[in-house]
């Protein structure tokens, strides 16, 4: 049986965030075909972390500077190693490279780090955006080094391409990975009639779900509670901070609820998702479930980004506070626009990440990699640099490590 090992900055959370439910899909992804999976992680895992071991996922601790891995990988003998973030690949390609020389290595990029970092700065600084960050060096060294690298954004695989003029070798485009919505499940759907109050959800350990939380208290929500004074905005959110709860406001119907135990179910009770995301990078996993969910959302170019289908989307796209201010208040309002805005979501998650379309071409492409692996390698020459550079520094840089703990122990 085929093995594949995934690596984990952090044990999957998947009802905390879209990064712990995209790689799930790839865990299941390779499950369905035969693949004996494996997971490992030097974190600590929470009491949200995902039972893997349910689904048949072998899990295995491991320690970051630690030669117990080499032992590990080198017993495992994995086919395919797949890095959960460029960060991942840092740690461990190395230790991998070494080890198990013909495993075919896989960067999951999630969204691209260094993107969301530049437009980060940008709206802080209010300055251009700077794609030529210490974070991008990183990343992209990270994918020259893989043979392959997941991209979950269209827009960031033109950037990759376009601006930075890697190899589209190295790329592979790879949606969320969604079933096609059935018409038992809209007809499931809670009615226009029988919804009520606006909603954001979002994890607070990315900063830009932190950011617009601010942006809706301060800008947004003013506005909208002036046409309509019987709402609520509820927000939703795992690792809400003591600054997250202090925002929250009874008198002005603004309530902090905290994390959301099912995204989707909790989604699928109100009238409007609102979002107005200043910053960030790949698609956004809130999107998905309220489309799945059927509640319409207004949001920013930057929000639906990658998602919408030539200007289409399960709502509005609005990067003008006043007038998002006012779509919000009209979806919520009229009943005939708030059901063309559902159907919409359909339409576009349809078409953007249908698991039945991408599923077999993606591990059709495995399978080629695999067979042609040599010759892969060979046409990335800058890769096997930064390869052969970055084994020799951060092995060293980890056995030094690995000597320093050993003596305080």
């Amino acid at each position: 049986m085929k093995k594949v090992l995934f690596i984990g900055l952090v044990w999957p959370e998947p009802q905390s965030s879209a990064a712990g439910t995209r790689i799930l899909q790839l865990v299941r992804m390779f499950q369905s075909v035969g693949y004996e999976v494996v997971f490992a992680s030097a974190a600590v895992k929470s009491s949200y972390s995902h039972p893997l071991s349910r689904e048949g996922v072998r899990e295995k601790d491991i320690q970051l500077n630690n030669s117990g891995f080499d032992a590990f990988i080198s017993s495992l003998k994995p086919d395919i190693v797949v890095f959960d973030r460029f960060i991942s690949e840092e740690q461990y390609g190395w230790r991998v490279r070494e080890h198990c020389p013909s495993a075919v290595t896989i960067l999951d990029t999630e969204d691209l780090h260094f993107l969301r970092r530049a437009r980060q700065e940008a709206v802080k600084r209010n300055t251009t955006i700077d794609y030529y960050n210490d974070t991008a060096t990183r990343e992209i060294a990270a994918i020259l080094r893989c043979d392959l690298s997941l991209i979950i954004s269209k827009n960031e695989l033109e950037l990759l391409l376009e601006t930075f003029h890697l190899s589209a070798e190295l790329l592979y485009y790879l949606p969320f990975l969604e079933s096609n919505i059935e018409e038992s499940t809209t007809d499931s759907w809670l009615p226009f009639e029988e919804r009520k109050d606006f909603v954001f959800i979002g994890n607070f350990l990315h900063e830009p779900n932190w950011h617009t939380v601010r942006v809706l208290k301060a800008q947004i929500w003013p506005k909208i509670r002036n046409c309509l004074p019987a709402a609520e905005l509820h927000i939703y959110g795992a690792y809400a901070s003591e600054k997250v709860y202090q925002l929250h406001q009874p008198k002005e119907n603004f309530l902090i609820k905290g994390r959301a135990e099912d995204a989707r179910k909790t989604l699928a009770a109100y009238k409007v998702l609102v979002a107005p995301i200043p910053f960030g990078a790949g698609v956004k996993g809130k999107f998905i479930d309220a489309m799945q969910a059927g509640t319409p959302s207004v949001t920013t170019a930057v929000g639906a980004e990658s998602m919408s289908v030539d200007g289409t989307w399960g709502g509005y796209m609005e990067d003008d506070l006043d007038c998002f201010s006012q779509k919000a208040v009209g979806l919520y309002r009229d009943r005939k626009i708030w059901y063309e805005a559902q159907e919409k979501g359909t339409y576009v998650l349809h078409k953007t990440s249908r698991k039945e379309e991408f599923k077999e071409p993606f591990l059709t492409h495995i399978n080629e990699l695999n067979s042609g692996l040599s010759s892969h390698r060979q046409r990335n020459f800058i890769g096997q640099i930064l390869r052969n550079q970055q084994h020799s520094a951060n092995k060293y840089m980890s056995l030094w490590i690995e000597e320093k703990n050993r003596h305080l122990r």
